[in-house]
């Protein structure tokens, strides 16, 4: 069938707007602490679930809710599967927005607001796509499943569970990462050091705290510190911020110096396009007379952590031709004085390379230290051949619709619901020359490019089922 894809979904405009807008506005980060049995994730994770599938009901389609944690729309019909894997959670919007991030906003010619970008805007062109199937009479030869999860940020919970009650399929992409296609994704584990609260020495760190989540380049970071030379303590970070990509402000209660760092929030997939307020803070702080586990905490962060993404102070840099860097993102640290300290490491590996080899390498550098350094969750390596027809189907729609003629798929160290099938991809919507607002403040994607997304992914749709 013959159709103008781009034409078509700028009939779309207003719907998709309407829509994204009712998405956005539903805060849907998992918080744990209101989990309940119907709201297993929290309620921003499920509400944000069935507001997809109301859309979906709404346009005609059959859906299904799957205990809050996942949910599906279906067209079509076949002994196949294609899957088309997005999610309705979001990242904490955190601090640094100037705009509300629950109200899309547009602004020269950008939607601004949580989840436009990471995923509620590319999901969306994506249902469109299928919608616009729909519409238009085409009778898929194969089932397609738009699958909804609601804690991709985390540790997959919504999709997990869509595996284990639901059958596998056949091939699909994600609508989670970025344009031309990516055929492969570098493995990814997390670790966790955690040590003791003693302190000593002429300061006592009180209390550290910095990052939202593993995946995400921590923006924001403070700390309270008990000293007896509060102004000198305060003249030396003020010299210090001058001179680092930072800003920040001291402030003094009798003994006490509270600190605020602020640098820029990322995806923590890459590293470099963030700046970790958490490790400068503590690189400044190692600078003192701490004593205890609190000096292990800073000088662990400041000497072996800071501002090394791809952990040469750790003896773990690594690269394959393929897939890349090893990369190692510094998400989350805390420490309380007589409770503890924490430090979450997230590390994306190329093939190669493994969490064996990341744990030995993370317990040399807290050799002494009396720490304990625990592995969390592991995804290894995945890879499909770029010869696997659903990255050639794929490769030749982007092309058509945009006109590069010379993109080739690619490798990342993001992770995305695609690396589940063993033909998966993730497929757009970031397009190539869009800034990269995932995981940041002020997130956006451009209008104009989600309309070309919803083109490409119909067309991408059309053609993988007929």
């Amino acid at each position: 069938m013959a159709l103008d894809w781009k034409k078509l979904a700028q009939t779309y405009r207003d719907d998709y707007v309407a829509d994204l807008k009712t998405l956005v506005s539903i805060d849907s980060s998992r918080d744990d602490s209101l989990a309940t049995e119907d709201y297993p994730l929290g309620p921003g994770p499920a509400k944000a679930l069935a507001a997809f599938l109301d859309i979906a009901k709404r346009d005609g389609f059959t859906v299904k809710n799957l205990d809050n944690l996942a949910g599906y729309v279906e067209y079509g019909s076949g002994d196949q599967t294609l899957a088309i894997l997005g999610h309705a959670d979001v990242m904490p919007a955190g601090k640094g927005w100037s705009t509300d991030p629950f109200t899309l906003t547009a602004k020269d010619g950008n939607l601004y607001g949580r989840g436009t970008s990471d995923d509620k805007g590319p999901a969306l062109a994506a249902y469109y796509g299928l919608r616009m199937l729909k519409d238009q009479g085409i009778d898929p030869k194969m089932t397609i499943r738009f699958i909804i999860g609601t804690d991709e940020e985390s540790d997959w919970t919504g999709m997990n569970h869509y595996l284990a009650v639901e059958p596998a399929p056949t091939l699909g992409f994600s609508p989670d990462a970025e344009f031309p296609l990516i055929n492969g994704e570098k493995g990814n584990v997390t670790f966790e050091t955690h040590l003791k609260g003693t302190n000593g020495g002429t300061l006592t760190l009180d209390e550290f705290d910095s990052g939202l989540r593993m995946n995400m380049v921590p923006r924001d970071a403070e700390a309270t510190v008990t000293t007896e030379n509060a102004a000198g303590l305060t003249t030396a970070f003020n010299a210090f911020v001058e001179q680092a990509p930072i800003t920040g402000e001291a402030t003094t209660t009798g003994q006490q110096v509270h600190f605020h760092v602020v640098g820029k929030a990322a995806h923590g997939m890459e590293p470099k396009n963030g700046i970790n307020a958490g490790t400068y803070l503590a690189t400044f702080l190692a600078n003192h007379d701490f004593g205890g586990d609190a000096r292990n905490f800073l000088t662990l962060l400041a000497t072996k952590l800071h501002d090394d993404s791809r952990a040469h102070k750790l003896g773990l840099a690594y690269t394959d031709k393929v897939m890349g860097d090893l990369t190692m993102n510094v998400g989350i640290m805390t420490f309380k004085a007589q409770e503890g300290g924490l430090i979450n490491t997230n590390f994306r590996y190329p093939t190669g390379t493994g969490a064996a080899q990341i744990l030995a390498g993370l317990q040399a550098a807290t050799a002494g230290m009396d720490a304990q350094v625990e592995q969390g969750r592991e995804m290894v390596p995945h890879y499909v051949d770029p010869s696997d027809p659903i990255v050639a189907t794929l490769m030749d729609v982007y092309r058509q619709q945009t006109g590069d003629l010379t993109a080739q798929p690619e490798v990342v160290g993001g992770g995305t619901y695609g690396r589940l099938m063993k033909r998966g991809v993730a497929f757009g919507a970031l397009f190539p020359g869009t800034q990269d607002t995932m995981h940041q403040a002020d997130e956006f994607q451009p209008e104009a490019d989600l309309l070309k997304a919803m083109a490409i992914y119909g067309q991408a749709e059309y053609e993988l089922t007929k």
